[in-house]
């Protein structure tokens, strides 16, 4: 028999209720969940505990990077996964995540999404090259900091999976934009932070900027309206982002 691998999994989760028990079902080659909830008022929690290797851990939420590190202070394994609830683990995935383990060449590993939105595989809008860090060293590995969309620094070289998962980022209109709205304001408190200034410029220009960037230089031409709704959206966060901003300069005494 061959040994038991020596990876931990790490997830942060608010009402995942849905989808949280098929996840966790992708993660029975690890050898611990670290799940990290921010007071769910769904069924997540209750159904996690289901799972003999799922750890549950509640921490409110102040921004993503702090969340995910707590979690991976939680971890007891030399290696880590660090998947998304709504990405999915092929048998492909799994299969490379088990050989990297196995026979290591570099402390972390790039894995290449395929983002679906309203039900449509997403080829282009900027999607094309969503590579991101799913596997690496536990010890070597830790979020920068950002609020949001953070990204992981690793102390060590890093090397690229062949496999491409699935990402189900959407689950209703109103749930992505609210999810948007989410992101708008926390990174309008990045900006406060870095006392970035706003003026109008930023209003116009930057909006009009992701929209025609994303829809027309990423191609988001492509994907048909479903492209044209992302590039409309997405443009209209960053409208949101400097309103926010804006307001929060507004409301200092």
């Amino acid at each position: 028999m061959s040994p038991k691998p020596s990876i931990s999994a790490v997830v942060i989760t608010l009402n995942e209720g849905e989808i949280i028990t098929s996840f966790l079902q992708q993660l029975d080659f690890v050898d611990e969940v670290i799940l990290v909830d921010s007071h769910s008022t769904d069924q997540t929690v209750s159904l996690a505990k289901r799972f003999d290797n799922v750890r549950v851990f509640s921490r409110d939420f102040d921004d993503f990077s702090s969340q995910k590190n707590f979690a991976l202070d939680q971890v007891s394994q030399q290696w880590v996964l660090l998947f998304d609830p709504d990405e999915v683990i092929t048998a492909e995935a799994k299969k490379e995540i088990l050989d990297a383990v196995a026979r290591p060449r570099a402390e972390a590993y790039f894995i290449r999404r395929q983002l679906y939105f309203m039900g449509k595989k997403i080829r282009f809008s900027g999607f094309q090259t969503d590579w991101v860090i799913r596997l690496g060293r536990t010890e070597l590995c830790r979020y920068n900091g950002r609020l949001v969309h953070e990204t992981i620094s690793v102390d060590g070289t890093t090397a690229r999976l062949k496999s491409r998962i699935p990402h189900h980022t959407y689950k209703s209109f109103s749930d992505y934009l609210a999810k948007l709205d989410r992101y708008s304001t926390l990174q309008a408190q990045m900006a406060f932070e870095a006392k970035k200034k706003v003026h109008l410029g930023h209003f116009i220009w930057r909006p009009f900027y992701r929209f025609w960037h994303q829809y027309l230089i990423r191609l988001g031409i492509l994907d048909g309206l479903e492209g044209w709704i992302l590039a409309s959206i997405n443009a209209q966060s960053v409208f949101k982002r400097y309103v926010k901003l804006f307001l929060m300069y507004r409301q200092m005494p």
